[in-house]
């Protein structure tokens, strides 16, 4: 991945994110959580299938593609309730 991708470069000047990023033993352990797992399952269905496009194209600074699709996920029921599940994670590993 590259350092200067112009969608990620957002990521970290986001004070979550960025912190987020620096914690490494809390992303892997958010990364293999169940609540992750179902939320990529989520956005597989929602995108049918494409979701390894709308990542690929977010490795290459596109974000618009898995942004939408993110969005779309998270204004469902599930989706909203996941998100809330970890990123209460995310504030409780700070």
């Amino acid at each position: 991945m590259k350092e200067n991708q112009p969608g990620l470069d957002g990521l970290t000047r986001d004070p979550k994110a960025a912190g987020l990023l620096k914690n490494r033993a809390l992303l892997n352990e958010l990364v293999r959580s169940p609540d992750a797992r179902k939320l990529m399952g989520l956005l597989d269905r929602e995108a049918a299938g494409g979701l390894q496009h709308a990542a690929d194209s977010a490795a290459k600074g596109d974000l618009s593609a898995l942004t939408r699709l993110i969005r779309q996920v998270a204004s469902s029921g599930e989706g909203a309730r996941l998100v809330q599940q970890i990123n209460e994670k995310i504030d409780q590993g700070k």
